[in-house]
């Protein structure tokens, strides 16, 4: 007998004071995913944005926040950590750095950890992609919980993008 996996839902997040956890199963092979998440144009393209160069370890990138009107002028900084082909991409960037007022590099950055694991949806190749991102108990006090609360709405919409990329994007 076998069973199969139920249709996708809504991502599932798990949320603790230091770290929002998305869990996502997403309708395609995690080759095609993978390439969503680490080729720099397609993730620009699904994360709305556009960053300056290739994640390869040690690259100190630049992005914009294309997502909505109030934040189009945002520019934000990441260091690509890791990048474990077909497995694990990882980033540490400033999390809602929206304020002109704040000078966000004397803060310490949050890490952000794509993990891609192997599955199946209806018979077909499928990718659980966990999202995480720790570190907000290290941020300042006066800035931890909008970021964190905006953050983990953020990443909500994120999965939904992604999801919906690979599916229009075979």
């Amino acid at each position: 007998m076998t069973t199969s996996n139920p249709a996708p839902a809504a991502p599932v997040t798990e949320i603790y004071s230091d770290r929002i956890i998305k869990n996502l199963t997403l309708k395609a092979p995690r080759s095609r995913v993978w390439r969503a998440l680490s080729d720099y144009k397609e993730f620009g393209t699904w994360f709305h944005t556009e960053l300056d160069g290739p994640f390869v370890e040690g690259n100190e990138l630049t992005g914009s926040c294309g997502c909505s009107e109030e934040y189009a002028n945002i520019r934000f900084n990441m260091k690509v950590e890791r990048v474990r082909p077909e497995g694990e991409l990882a980033f540490r960037w400033h999390p809602f750095p929206v304020d002109p007022a704040i000078d966000y590099s004397l803060e310490p950055r949050t890490l952000v950890e794509f993990t891609l694991r192997e599955t199946t949806l209806d018979g077909r190749a499928a990718t659980q992609l966990t999202i995480v991102e720790s570190g907000f108990d290290k941020l300042p006090p006066e800035r931890r919980e909008i970021a964190f609360r905006m953050n983990n709405g953020g990443w909500d919409e994120q999965g939904d993008n992604i999801m919906a990329y690979v599916d229009a994007n075979p």
